[in-house]
Order: structure tokens, then C-alpha cells, then sequence
């Protein structure tokens, strides 16, 4: 019994230190879990989100190749081991989140438009527009201009459904008795 004790205390914590890191509250975190447990067993139950997975829960099919949905996933598998791991998947969704800050939507869709992860976007990247000083490629500072320009651009970097996930999913919400690896 002391053990189930410890660990409950533990992934409580972990929770905590999420909810300090991101923009959701522990409850939420706790519901995020359900639809990742949901998308990390959809084709292989290891608790992990394959890229096939991730490409399953976007486009109902884990055939369908998009150059967006890889950039995605590279860029939520911030350890770069291919897979996407409870922690990684919460961190990466709190920039789509309504209370991240524009600033961090700003620059995960710089990064996102940075194919070639050269800080730089390039003419084969995306358009011209942004190119202010003629050089051939976009940074950061010109891609907050043309954000400043064009909001449309972060239109679909706010999920408004994270504001507040447990409502709107209440089919995910479940007792604090999850179980996961805490090294996420």
C-alpha cells in the first residue's frame, strides 16, 4: 500500500512541475493524459505517440503523408527519438493553448515554416511578402512583421478548446489514480 502511496505522490508531482511549465492547470493535464493514453495506443499499445499515431488522431489515417504533420511532430518529439513521450505532447500543445503568450505562437510557426532548420525561412519555404530586406530568405524579426501584418497566419495556433479541455471533453476526465512513466 505504501507503494501505490509513493507513486500516486510522485505523479502528482509530476503533474505539478507540467502545469508549472505549460499553460494548463493539473486537472486538465490529468484529462490531457486520457486522450493521449487513447492516441499512444491507437496502433501500438507502448505509451508512446508514434508519428504514424499522431498522423491516425489528425487525419483519421495513418497513411496520409503531410509535410505540416511531420514539422509537427518533429517539433513536439523535443528529445528527437521518434516518438513522443506524455511530457513532450503536453509542452508542445500549450502553444496552441488561449493563453500562451503570441509571442510563443509566433515563433513555433517560424519554426514550423523553417524547413530546413537554418533559423531562417527560404524561397522554396514559403513567400516573398516577408522577405523585407531582399535577401532571399526570412528571419525571425521579419516573420513577426509579416505575423504584425497578416494575424491570420497564428489562426490555427489557438485550440480554444484547451482553455478549458475537461468541458469540453468531459469524456476524458477521470480520477486522479493515472499511471504513467514520470521520466516524461
Amino acid at each position: 500500500m505504501g507503494c501505490v502511496c509513493m507513486k500516486q505522490r510522485h505523479e502528482r508531482e509530476h503533474l505539478t512541475v507540467l502545469a508549472a511549465q505549460t499553460y494548463f492547470k493539473v486537472l486538465e493535464i490529468e484529462t490531457l493524459y486520457e486522450l493521449f493514453k487513447k492516441l499512444s495506443s491507437s496502433i501500438v499499445d507502448d505509451g508512446l505517440i508514434s508519428k504514424e499515431e499522431f498522423q491516425l488522431g489528425l487525419f483519421r489515417n495513418s497513411k496520409t503523408q503531410s509535410l505540416f504533420a511531420d514539422r509537427i511532430f518533429d517539433m513536439c518529439d523535443s528529445k528527437h527519438d521518434g516518438v513522443i513521450e506524455f511530457g513532450e505532447f503536453v509542452k508542445c500543445l500549450s502553444v496552441f493553448h488561449p493563453e500562451a503568450p503570441t509571442a510563443e505562437k509566433v515563433s513555433f510557426a517560424f519554426h514550423l515554416y523553417d524547413i530546413w532548420q537554418t533559423g531562417f525561412i527560404e524561397r522554396d519555404e514559403t513567400f516573398e511578402e516577408a522577405d523585407l530586406n531582399g535577401d532571399g530568405k526570412i528571419d525571425l524579426e521579419e516573420w513577426n512583421k509579416l505575423v504584425d501584418r497578416n494575424p491570420s497566419l497564428l489562426k490555427n495556433m489557438t485550440i480554444p478548446y484547451l482553455r478549458d479541455i475537461t468541458s469540453s471533453f468531459p469524456s476524458f476526465v477521470q480520477k486522479s489514480d493515472i499511471e504513467y512513466d514520470t521520466n516524461n
